[in-house]
């Protein structure tokens, strides 16, 4: 077993005092953490238990927004009737990630900052460049049927696996940290990072940091119509082929007025070029969206054994921005989940 220290502080500062020592990480539910110690891809020398600190609250803001504390647990978070009302795509892309038991133990700050589930970085016994940096990707001419077609690099690629996440840029969400040197806040579309020649690098979260908070600026105008569309190989538990969050404002006309999409399980990041949507604007119609979702995917590039990806996710942004247009799904059965069947 490899040696740690094991502390719990019971206020952020002591919390952000301890973050300091060398080979310390944070944990909460450690739902990630704990495998990839299992697995030794990961091996701290001190965990920082941060479960007694006060950030589990879920609470409406002055401006009509939300406030997520980073220890609320996703099934929590999920389930609150604030999210629900104000952001239920939330509510459904954390619904369709994991398994009951884990939404139960995983922490909103904790999802924020969970690893690839690339095969190749879990094995330890090959190289992996965001394991090991310059050791080579072997998922490169390798099996991709997971990986990446947007936004990847020669060093890497790797998709980041959360649900949560891709909801989560589609809302314009803000992660709001503290450290020893004060607090910060990071708008969600800068928070995680394309992997470069720097794939062992996720976020840009410095060590030292600590999540806080995650701030939903209200958007009531999306409630009526939004959708988690998660395409995947089985019904549960397991991780996205393809998954889209889109997001409707519709007028009395009928017209789009404004649109925002994200697309998880595609890039090291979720995936969002707020400056195509502008192509959403007007009556819905199938050749809008087709258009849209070329621009949106523009640059796509398959590794071979993940190509299908391309044609799957340009289906499945025009699958989900009609579903967004009938109205909200709500992922309980109602719709919002497929499973992906073969390659088409």
């Amino acid at each position: 077993m490899n040696p740690l220290s094991f502390v719990v502080p019971f206020d952020q500062a002591a919390a952000l005092t301890q973050i300091r020592a060398e080979g310390a990480r944070f944990i909460a539910g450690g739902t990630n953490l704990v495998d990839l110690m299992k697995e030794r891809v990961m091996l701290p020398q001190r965990l920082v238990d941060i479960n007694r600190l006060a950030l589990d609250a879920i609470e409406a803001d002055d401006d009509g927004g939300l406030r997520l504390g980073a220890l609320a647990r996703n099934a929590a978070t999920a389930a609150h009737p604030l999210v629900l009302e104000r952001a239920p795509l939330l509510s459904a892309a954390i619904l369709a990630g994991a398994s009951p038991q884990i939404r139960n133990m995983a922490s909103n700050g904790g999802n924020l900052l969970q690893r690839t589930r690339c095969h190749y970085f879990y094995d330890v016994g090959v190289p992996c460049n965001k394991r090991e940096p310059g050791s080579g990707c072997p998922a490169i001419g390798g099996i991709s049927r997971q990986h990446a077609i947007l936004g990847a690099s020669d060093s890497c690629i790797a998709t980041h696996p959360s649900d949560m996440c891709v909801a989560l840029r589609a809302l314009d969400a803000v992660v709001h940290v503290a450290s020893g040197n004060g607090e910060r806040a990071i708008p969600f579309g800068q928070f995680h990072r394309l992997p470069g020649d720097q794939p062992q690098i996720d976020t840009n979260l410095a060590p030292d940091e600590l999540i806080t908070h995650i701030a939903l600026p209200a958007a009531p105008q999306f409630a009526a119509h939004s959708v988690y569309l998660k395409l995947r190989e089985r019904a549960s538990y397991a991780f996205a082929l393809v998954s889209v969050a889109a997001m409707l404002d519709i007028g009395e006309d009928g017209a789009i007025r404004e649109g925002r999409v994200a697309l998880g399980g595609v890039a090291h990041k979720p995936w969002r070029l707020p400056e195509a949507e502008a192509l959403l604007q007007g009556p819905p119609d199938p050749a809008r969206f087709g258009a849209f979702a070329d621009r949106l995917l523009d640059g796509a590039l398959g590794q071979g054994g993940n190509d299908f990806k391309i044609v799957m996710a340009r289906r499945a942004i025009v699958r989900a921005l009609n579903m967004a247009v009938a109205g909200t799904q709500d992922n309980t059965g109602h719709g919002g989940t497929v499973m992906a069947r073969g390659a088409a």
